[in-house]
């Protein structure tokens, strides 16, 4: 009979063969496989890596199919920030109808309509661009949900540093021999909002034309998960474009908080103020917050920010007005309007 020697029994499958030092070929010990690899058969030399888009099972004696995650409109986080988009878009086009079907009326009037319109269609976009984040991430939707947001919210914080600039300039032309008259009838307003428009464009176009965002697959950040994004190209233009919006909303705030005691119409330097504050606090939360979160959870935490910063700006700045034109119309004529400003002044 042949001899039959083993000093320890077979290893499973799970794991893999060590030589023991000093001992016999057959002498070995079995070692558990260490993660990312599985031995899928018995007395393996080696453990084996899984093919990519694959990982171990919990036996390491076999592979499974990476789950492929992104913010989906089906995944309830998703839903909500689609669903509170397209409310707070609708709740905007209202705004813009009441505004529209009131723009005879002297709350209406008493700063310039078409910056209002162009501002209130801007926050419409704002919301409606926040959809751009949410879904499979395709090459389309990597170029435009940055470049739209920042090209978007220009114009909405734009609108806002002209509005209030030209009630300075407004306030100081009423001065006799003032020499800001003459500035009044050259639509400032609408040079401010496009040179900002103008600004942005070329930073999103040098973005785009030297490291573009595109879509990309991290398989190595979550074991058992393929996470699907998209990549911004260059980190330094995504942080410029944020960094711009950021600056014009300062700067933006600073002239109003300067206004705040002009005899303005309805008080709209203080509620521009107020907006442009909740503006601020919200996206300078918003880059630690950002950095300290991965996968969907940075897409949402994006998407959040776009929408509170975008109800605050709405809320402060039209909330008031519609209150007047809905349900205060006494207030809203233009001997209530002169008696104001005679009491502020």
């Amino acid at each position: 009979k042949r001899p039959h020697s083993l000093c320890n029994d077979n290893c499973h499958s799970g794991s893999s063969k060590t030589k023991l030092e000093g001992k016999p070929f057959c002498c070995y010990r079995c070692r558990p496989c260490p993660e990312g690899k599985i031995a899928n058969q018995k007395d393996m030399d080696d453990c084996l890596p899984c093919p990519e888009g694959q990982y171990p099972n919990n036996n390491h004696d076999s592979c499974l199919p990476k789950r492929i995650v992104f913010l989906s409109y089906e995944d309830p986080l998703g839903t909500s920030l689609a669903t509170t988009a397209i409310v707070f878009a609708c709740i905007a086009t209202a705004v813009l109808g009441i505004f529209i079907k009131y723009q005879d009326t002297p709350i209406v009037k008493a700063n310039n309509r078409n910056i209002t319109y162009l501002l209130l269609i801007s926050l419409v976009l704002s919301f409606l661009c926040s959809l751009l984040f949410i879904g499979k991430p395709e090459m389309v939707t990597c170029l435009l949900r940055q470049t739209a947001f920042g090209i978007v919210f220009t114009v909405a914080i734009s609108c806002i540093l002209a509005k209030t600039i030209i009630v300075i300039l407004a306030f100081m032309a009423s001065v006799p021999g003032s020499k800001m008259r003459r500035w009044l009838g050259k639509r400032l307003d609408n040079y401010i909002v496009v040179f900002c428009f103008f600004v942005e464009v070329v930073i999103c176009i040098v973005w785009l034309v030297t490291s573009p965002p595109y879509s990309d697959a991290d398989m190595n950040l979550v074991a058992d998960e393929i996470i699907l994004g998209c990549n911004e190209g260059s980190t330094l233009m995504f942080y410029c474009v944020l960094f711009s919006l950021l600056f014009l909303a300062i700067v933006g705030f600073c002239v109003a908080f300067q206004a705040r005691h002009l005899p303005d119409s309805f008080n709209e330097t203080k509620f521009i103020s107020f907006s442009l504050l909740c503006f601020c606090s919200v996206w300078l939360s918003f880059f630690p917050t950002y950095l300290s979160t991965k996968g969907k959870y940075m897409v949402a935490v994006e998407i959040f920010s776009i929408l509170s910063s975008s109800a605050g700006l709405l809320g402060c700045i039209f909330f008031p007005k519609c209150f007047v034109i809905l349900l205060r119309p006494d207030l809203n004529d233009k001997k209530q309007l002169m008696r104001a400003k005679k009491e502020e002044l």
